[in-house]
């Protein structure tokens, strides 16, 4: 079983941050959902960043959520992760 997320934090180009339960950070690229119904709605930034956690999971406004299970597979550690470009450091 996968771990809970306990914190998001929206980036740009669709990306976010996310704390596990475990003390992971790792980042999940949402560009690739975007043209798929209920996420085309995030397009719209001030949606994007309306991003918060329920119950382990990551929801925005409107209902749209993904599960843990998908954001922690669907994400890199922060080590390895290249956020717009840049590629970042561990924050441990």
């Amino acid at each position: 079983m996968n771990p809970y997320i306990k914190e998001v934090r929206p980036l740009s180009g669709y990306q976010l941050e996310l704390t596990f339960e475990n003390g992971e950070i790792r980042i999940f690229d949402l560009k690739p959902y975007l043209n798929r119904s209920v996420f085309a709605r995030l397009t719209d930034i001030g949606k994007f960043n309306s991003a918060h956690v329920v119950s382990g999971s990551v929801e925005w406004l409107g209902e749209v959520d993904l599960s843990y299970d998908t954001l922690y597979l669907g994400s890199h550690p922060v080590e390895t992760a290249n956020i717009s470009g840049q590629e970042t450091r561990s924050r441990n």
